[in-house]
């Protein structure tokens, strides 16, 4: 791995304060290495330059590290794994599901798992409303959902009884969590700053009434 994307990544960690354990650097720049090369055939991000993956995935997944709740998560519509390869990597004592509905993602994020020896990792291809689980989540996890209304609409049934969404979101989405007012209590949300972008991010924490 490129030297530069190295000391990129160990300097977004330390000012983020995270990844401190010998192995989770090492284990994220692997997971970036894999992302780079079955991007070129599975079109797995629209980002394309590794630099800007570092800052626009890795550390953007992990500047939510501090907020996550709970010990049984799921990341839907995860995409190549983001945010929840790098939860998975952070929080080895954690059980982290990873779901989305297309197949060469989910066969992507079979070989990290194999190949970063991700124990804590479970995979599942599916549409989030046919997935039914073995038991609830205690956090349900996005990244890429359209709205938050759609992603307490279409993964409320994820939930246990304490549960809690965390949608990761750009602008403060002031208009989507007022759609949501009735079926959800605001608990809060986090202003992020992920070290190198110049774009807003939040973290918007919530809990079905």
């Amino acid at each position: 791995m490129d030297s530069a994307l190295t000391s990129q990544l160990e300097e977004g960690c330390r000012i983020l304060n995270v990844a401190q354990q010998p192995q989770d650097q090492p284990q994220l720049l692997a997971y970036l290495e894999l992302l780079i090369k079955w991007n070129k055939a599975y079109n797995l991000t629209a980002v394309r330059d590794p630099a800007q993956m570092v800052t626009k995935h890795l550390l953007d997944s992990l500047a939510i590290a501090p907020h996550l709740r709970g010990q049984r998560l799921i990341d839907v519509g995860t995409g190549g794994g983001l945010p929840g390869v790098p939860m998975a990597i952070l929080f080895p004592e954690r059980e982290f599901h990873l779901l989305d509905s297309n197949g060469k993602k989910t066969r992507f994020l079979f070989q990290v798992k194999t190949a970063l020896r991700l124990d804590n990792m479970t995979v599942h291809q599916a549409r989030v409303e046919s997935f039914a689980p073995e038991a609830p989540y205690d956090t349900v996890l996005s990244r890429a959902f359209a709205t938050i209304g759609d992603m307490v609409g279409g993964c409320r049934h994820l939930l246990g009884p304490d549960g809690h969404f965390l949608a990761m979101k750009g602008v403060y989405p002031e208009e989507e969590i007022a759609v949501v007012a009735e079926s959800c209590r605001l608990e809060a949300v986090h202003e992020l700053h992920v070290p190198g972008l110049d774009e807003q991010r939040h973290l918007v924490d919530m809990t079905p009434r």
